[in-house]
C-alpha cells in the first residue's frame, strides 16, 4: 500500500512552472477516461462509498427539483434520479455533457456552463450537489454564491471531497513504521492553499493534466458562511477497500479505517 500510494501521489502532480499548454479545470479533454473509470457496474469509490452515503444523507428527494453542479458524465445525477428527484445537471466540459446525454434517462437536464455562471432562474431548486469537483473549481466563491442564489431558502447543497486535512497534493504520503507496525499518514502542510497540476495518465499521456485546489477545512466553512450558508452536517468517509495477505496487510487495514478518504459537507441556505 505504501510504495503503490507513494508512486500514485508523486508522478500524478507536477509543479505549475513545469508544464504549461495543457493546464484546464476541465475535464472534458479526458471525458471517455473518466466515464470509463466510473462505469457504474465498475468497483469505485464512486459506487461502493460515495453513491451510497449521498443518497442516504440527501434523504427523500422524491419530486424535489436537484442541480448537480460539475456534474462530469452524470453518474450522480442517474443516482439521484433514480431516486426520484427531478435532476439538473451543469459541466464546463461539453465533452462530459454529451456523454450525460447518450446515457440518458432523457428527463434529466443537462447544460454545459461554468459552475460560477449558471444562466437558470434564482431560486428555482430545492437542493444541490457538488462531489469530488469542488476541489478542482479555482473560483471557490464565485461557485458558491452561484449556488445560494439558485437554491431556495432552506436549500440544501451537500458537497463531497478528497478529504482536505488528508489527502493534499504534495503535501502528503503513506509511510510504514516497521517497529511499531503502523501505516502512518503523513502531511507537510495544510493551512496554506496551494495549486497544483495533476497528470491524469502519467505513463500513456503525460501532457494530460488538470488542476487541483487544496483548501483548508476553514476555508471551506467562511466561504459557506459569507454566502448565506450555515453547516448542518459533516462526515468522513473511509474506504471499502482491504490489503491483500502480508506483513503489512494489518496495519494498511487499520490505517485505512483511521484516515478517512473524503470529507462529506452539508449546508442549508439560510439567508
Amino acid at each position: 500500500m505504501r510504495k503503490r500510494q507513494k508512486r500514485i501521489e508523486r508522478k500524478r502532480v507536477t509543479p505549475a512552472a513545469k508544464l504549461g499548454k495543457m493546464e484546464t479545470t476541465s475535464w472534458g479533454h479526458v471525458a471517455n477516461w473518466y466515464h470509463d473509470h466510473v462505469s457504474e457496474n465498475d468497483d469505485t469509490y464512486h459506487e461502493k462509498i460515495i453513491k451510497p452515503n449521498l443518497l442516504r444523507v440527501l434523504g427523500d428527494v422524491r419530486g424535489k427539483h436537484v442541480l448537480d453542479v460539475a456534474c462530469g458524465q452524470g453518474f450522480f445525477s442517474r443516482a439521484v434520479a433514480s431516486a426520484g428527484a427531478r435532476m439538473t445537471g451543469i459541466d464546463i466540459a461539453a465533452p462530459l455533457i454529451a456523454l450525460a446525454k447518450k446515457q440518458g434517462p432523457p428527463d434529466i437536464s443537462y447544460i454545459v456552463a461554468s459552475a460560477e455562471r449558471i444562466a437558470l432562474p434564482d431560486t428555482s431548486f430545492d437542493a444541490a450537489i457538488c462531489v469530488l469537483a469542488l476541489q478542482n473549481i479555482k473560483d471557490l466563491s464565485g461557485t458558491l454564491a452561484q449556488i445560494s442564489h439558485l437554491l431556495k431558502s432552506g436549500g440544501s447543497f451537500t458537497i463531497v471531497l478528497n478529504h482536505p486535512a488528508f489527502r493534499i497534493p504534495r503535501h502528503s504520503q503513506w509511510g510504514f513504521d516497521p517497529d511499531a507496525n503502523v501505516q502512518f499518514r503523513r502531511l507537510d502542510a495544510y493551512l496554506s492553499e496551494s495549486a497544483h497540476q495533476i497528470r491524469m495518465h502519467p505513463g500513456s499521456a503525460p501532457d494530460v493534466i488538470t488542476m487541483s485546489y487544496h483548501r483548508p477545512l476553514q476555508l471551506y466553512m467562511k466561504e459557506l458562511a459569507k454566502h448565506g450558508f450555515a453547516l448542518s452536517a459533516l462526515e468522513e468517509w473511509i474506504s471499502h477497500r482491504m490489503s491483500e495477505k502480508g506483513p503489512r496487510a494489518a496495519a494498511e487495514d487499520r490505517a485505512r479505517k483511521e484516515f478517512p478518504l473524503f470529507l462529506m459537507l452539508s449546508a442549508r441556505k439560510v439567508t
